[in-house]
């Protein structure tokens, strides 16, 4: 599948927002850990996929009833579901100076992914930071992708090829009106 870019210039990619605020200490403290331990983009990209896969867990799987949105809180409150997790992730790789988009597949509802493009590269390359459990085996990779879950085109699921720099509305719409994680599962956009 061919990834097509929703905003031309890759600056956008790297830019902060209300969401993706990847300038807020508790972001840039957490990106600048994760860079210590490691060297080049590469190594950063992985450490913090790695660190929102498996030290943010996903608040269905952990049962737990906050929603965040925001890159900074789902860091610091350590929960969230598939779109904040890729929130998070996009800052961190964007404090890192890597670009990074938020991305989506159509499933029983969407569900969020991330895409890093390497500083020397060209070719954009999809994560799933959602976080593992018995059945879901994500993995990073440049290379072949190890995503959480395979749309079946049989059940009209399929894999989004835009690229955005911003939450898609419907993402955001649905996470900022939650109440609880349990009135989320309500509302959750089955496509976009």
């Amino acid at each position: 599948m061919e990834l097509i870019q929703q905003v031309p210039e890759i600056s956008a990619y790297l830019a902060a927002d209300d969401v993706v605020d990847h300038e807020h200490p508790v972001v840039r403290e957490a990106s600048a850990r994760l860079r210590a331990d490691t060297s080049g983009a590469h190594e950063h990209a992985r450490a913090a996929f790695e660190f929102v896969r498996d030290a943010i867990p996903h608040s269905y799987d952990a049962n737990d009833p906050r929603v965040t949105w925001r890159a900074s809180d789902v860091i610091e409150q350590r929960t969230g579901v598939c779109y904040a997790k890729a929130h998070a992730l996009v800052a961190l790789l964007r404090a890192g100076s890597v670009p990074a988009a938020l991305c989506y597949q159509k499933l029983d509802v969407v569900h969020g992914l991330v895409a890093v493009r390497m500083p020397d590269g060209r070719t954009w390359h999809r994560q799933d930071p959602r976080g593992n459990k018995p059945g879901v085996d994500a993995r990073f990779s440049l290379g072949a992708e190890r995503l959480a879950f395979s749309p079946d085109p049989k059940s009209n699921e399929m894999d989004y090829p835009v690229l955005y720099a911003e939450p898609h509305p419907k993402v955001l719409r649905a996470l900022r009106s939650a109440r609880d994680r349990l009135s989320l599962w309500e509302h959750l956009p089955a496509s976009l």
